[in-house]
């Protein structure tokens, strides 16, 4: 047996797979419902997480990934308080427009869901030069939102654990290159986590910013839905594509036509969006055309009368706007104003303001069609402008010549989000399999299960072994479990989804490895096999295939195991 007294070795969590005997695995059963399971968080109430220990472990994980990029472009780590005080929200217009902000009894403070207004603060609290700029933060922790109908585990909940960036920069030119640098640590960030995914512009929704992009993992349990044209190759979300019709309008075909109506800020117009009554309305694509288009403003019985009074109705104008899919003959509805002088009236037509819908042209290249995937967001960049810098007056003095004459100018701002926690279920959930989860080895609990079985046929100690590991931080864990079979061991290992489990047997120092781990190379580019085929290795090493010719067992003498352990790490 092995004398423990001196050697340090890494076990399973106490409560490691302690309900797995209540429960048959199934690939129907929900992945929210098997991370509860298998004890990689508990849910007290819908929409409330507790992280167990390997729950934790994942989260960390990913939350170093993220560290480690976010540092070699400059941002700095900060921790901003969890509380929020309304007086900035009322500010940026935010406190009265959103229904899922957690206001606290009294309506003085919110649990944050963000943190643009907090961030403009500490910025214009500890900066007023603009030799300081740029100014880069970012923060990893929860975030709160009052999700009425919380639903899908770590998908959507009340709370939930998010890195969320912003930067501060002198001059559009300036926020667009560090816009462009986040771009490239988010494309490394997500290649770390090594599963594909998709870039998309993206509207900006209640953040507001003139351009932004979402981060998804393409996915049919996914809520959003993203298009990508086979000509120009875009790749943009619903609300964000622009299509026109595959083939030329027939104009013998009857077409149904609904209408609905808007008004400018300023009340001065009315617009009138005419689209066909089985498609579905994209209002922000109308407010292309009108770009002081008020989409707050819905109430058509109110809009409509204001521009009932006839003796006012003449410093008043009137736009049509068509959908590229109707024609002059379609059944277009009465036009409400019946004593309308027509040269008040604007029409445009062959726009699209409908929703795409697959298969339809690119609005974007006119030739390429499109094609839709669900898909899950997991990240979202903002360009700000400044959207938050201007109501909360976070501004800086400017040289603008060698006299000495400055101008106050506000900085311009970014602001960039990453789900970790929507990470983790994601991968959750695309990544299992038949035998349950399957993590990659850069966010595994841990990256190998060992396992004793039998006693070692030479009577050898299996001390050196554990030494090994620890000398070069083999991210393992020891079942260590009594009264729990091999076979049963090695299952729940790959029922969380470790990528090796590791058995210590009779043939020690020969040392058995099960490959558990999905691979994300092609076959010929496999690191093992590289090594395998080179002359490099001196000890003894065999391998096991299954029918399809994958390698399912490596034997490893133990002088060669670290080697061949990274190698198969590497790829998974």
């Amino acid at each position: 047996m092995l004398s423990r007294r001196f050697v340090h070795i890494k076990t399973v969590p106490r409560l490691y797979c302690n309900h797995v005997d209540t429960f048959n695995y199934s690939k129907n059963l929900p992945t929210h419902e098997l991370l509860v399971q298998l004890n990689l968080i508990n849910q007290p109430r819908a929409g409330l997480v507790n992280w167990s220990p390997i729950g934790l472990t994942i989260m960390n994980k990913i939350s170093d990934i993220i560290r480690r990029r976010m540092d070699e472009i400059s941002f700095e780590e900060v921790k901003l308080s969890l509380l929020s005080h309304h007086s900035s929200w009322r500010k940026t217009g935010r406190w009265d427009n959103s229904s899922e902000l957690f206001k606290l009894k009294g309506e003085e403070y919110i649990l944050s869901p963000t943190a643009e207004e907090d961030i403009v603060n500490y910025v214009s609290n500890n900066s007023s030069s603009y030799k300081n700029l740029p100014l880069l933060y970012y923060q990893i922790n929860p975030k709160f939102r009052n999700e009425k109908r919380p639903r899908g585990g770590l998908l959507r909940g009340k709370e939930f654990m998010m890195k969320d960036a912003y930067s501060f920069d002198a001059s559009e030119k300036d926020a667009m290159t560090t816009y462009q640098s986040v771009i490239g640590a988010y494309t490394k960030i997500f290649g770390d986590l090594k599963l594909p995914y998709t870039k998309a512009e993206a509207d900006s929704g209640d953040i507001g910013g003139s351009l932004s992009h979402e981060w998804h993992y393409i996915d049919d349990t996914g809520e959003d839905i993203i298009y990508t044209c086979d000509g120009c190759g875009s790749v943009s979300n619903v609300e964000k594509t622009l299509s026109y019709p595959e083939q030329e309008v027939d104009e013998s075909q009857s077409i149904e036509v609904a209408v609905r109506y808007f008004t400018t800020v300023d009340r001065s117009t009315l617009v009138c969006a005419y689209y066909p009554s089985s498609r579905t309305l994209e209002p922000k694509f109308v407010k292309n055309e009108i770009p002081d288009l008020d989409l707050d403003f819905d109430d058509q019985e109110t809009i409509l009368k204001e521009f009932s009074n006839e003796d006012t109705l003449i410093s008043k104008s009137i736009v049509r706007i068509m959908d590229a899919r109707l024609h002059s003959r379609a059944n277009f509805p009465d036009f409400p104003i019946s004593f309308i002088n027509r040269s008040l009236i604007t029409t445009f037509t062959d726009i699209p303001i409908i929703s795409a819908i697959e298969g339809e042209l690119c609005g974007k290249c006119e030739e390429g069609h499109l094609h839709s995937n669900k898909a899950i967001e997991v990240g979202h960049t903002f360009y700000l402008g400044d959207k938050y810098s201007k109501p909360l007056d976070c501004s800086m003095d400017f040289p603008v010549n060698e006299k000495g004459q400055v101008e106050r100018r506000n900085l311009i701002m970014g602001c960039y989000g990453i789900g970790v926690s929507r990470i983790i279920a994601s991968i959750g959930e695309i990544n299992r399999d038949d035998k349950g989860l399957n993590w990659p080895q850069s966010i595994a609990p841990w990256t190998m299960t060992i396992i004793e079985g039998a006693k070692s046929e030479s009577g050898e100690s299996y001390e050196s072994f554990y030494n090994t590991l620890n000398d070069n931080s083999v991210d393992y864990r020891l079942d260590n479990r009594a009264k729990i079979g091999l076979g049963k061991k090695i299952n729940q290992s790959n029922l969380l989804g470790i990528p090796l489990a590791v058995i210590l047997g009779k043939q020690y120092p020969i040392i058995e490895i099960e490959v558990r781990g999905k691979r994300y190379v092609e076959e010929d580019q496999l690191s093992w096999k590289k090594l395998h085929d080179s002359t490099d290795y001196s000890f003894e090493w065999r391998v096991d295939f299954d029918e399809s010719g994958k390698d399912v067992k490596h034997f490893v003498h133990r002088d060669g195991f670290i080697a061949v352990v990274q190698a198969l790490l590497k790829d998974m």
